[in-house]
């Protein structure tokens, strides 16, 4: 009798609850040695920086509002990861789910009921993103070209139409040269709750993450999916449609993406303008990872 021993291809919950305490711990040590270095005492400047984010209702809720965009672009991320499909490119997903909402709110849904505009501003925003996610995704599926490139090269196609969008046909004539549009009308703005900027962005996102966990989980499609990422040659045995998938998958990543862009657009800016873009598809990468998918 041979006894063969195998690593294991999945880490233990409890190794990988240590090895994120291990990853924070170090994280604090190493930053607190650079405080230290700077002549500054760390547990001072730790202090300083928890009641700045968590020490006033202010503070708090504006950290919320910056985790919604990062809630979708890595649920964006996630999704596409579990098929072990790289979507680097939430980021000009994120700018198309922008530019689709500002499209709709100012140019859609003018003299519509005011019922049928966020619905309306909510889904192009999606879609917008979905189909800028969908032509890497073609290219993945019926040519084997590498997402990794085409998504991160399409992030910067993205980023110079929405620029000249807002500097030129889209800019506001009477915002005295200001980059940006006109503002989106109330009808067409995403709801803010308690007084603050929190805004309905945060129940989408929180109510998609949990319909995800369980399509993954719980589904003969979430099944299927996992068993693509896991095994591509034996998926193609099993007689699974590859290409299908890729494209379904990779849609609904870009959706995911689009919605952030939107609820910036409509809960925070109310308007499309420079800045708009900061960074929050390439987050959703790390908030991916951190998340473990």
């Amino acid at each position: 009798m041979k006894i063969v021993f195998e690593k294991r291809h999945e880490l233990p919950k409890h190794k990988a609850l240590l090895t994120a305490t291990l990853s924070l711990g170090i994280a604090a040590f190493v930053g607190a040695g650079i405080f230290v270095v700077c002549g500054v005492d760390p547990v001072k400047a730790y202090l300083v920086m928890l009641a700045g984010a968590f020490g006033s209702v202010l503070g708090a809720s504006e950290v919320v509002v910056k985790a919604i965009p990062l809630m979708f672009t890595g649920l964006a991320v996630a999704l596409a990861a579990n098929m072990v499909l790289w979507n680097i490119g939430c980021e000009g997903q994120f700018v198309f789910g922008a530019l689709g909402a500002t499209w709709a709110a100012l140019y859609l849904t003018p003299g519509w009921p005011s019922y049928a505009v966020l619905p309306s501003v909510i889904f192009c925003g999606a879609a917008a993103g979905m189909i800028w996610a969908l032509i890497p995704a073609i290219f993945r599926a019926y040519w084997q070209v590498n997402e990794i490139l085409t998504t991160l090269l399409l992030n910067y196609v993205a980023i110079i139409l929405m620029d000249h969008l807002y500097f030129g046909p889209w800019r506001d004539p009477a915002g005295f040269g200001f980059p940006g549009t006109t503002a989106f009308p109330d009808a067409a703005t995403v709801p803010r709750f308690f007084g603050t900027r929190i805004h309905l962005g945060l129940f989408i996102a929180l109510g998609i993450a949990a319909v995800l966990h369980f399509l993954l989980h719980r589904s003969k499609w979430g099944f299927r999916i996992r068993v693509i990422g896991k095994g591509a040659a034996a998926a193609r045995y099993a007689g699974l449609q590859m290409n299908r998938e890729i494209l379904v998958v990779m849609a609904l990543s870009g959706a995911l993406a689009g919605l952030a862009g939107m609820t910036e657009v409509a809960g925070i800016h109310f308007r499309l303008q420079e800045g708009v873009s900061v960074g929050y598809g390439y987050d959703g990468i790390i908030v991916a990872c951190l998340a473990a998918f």
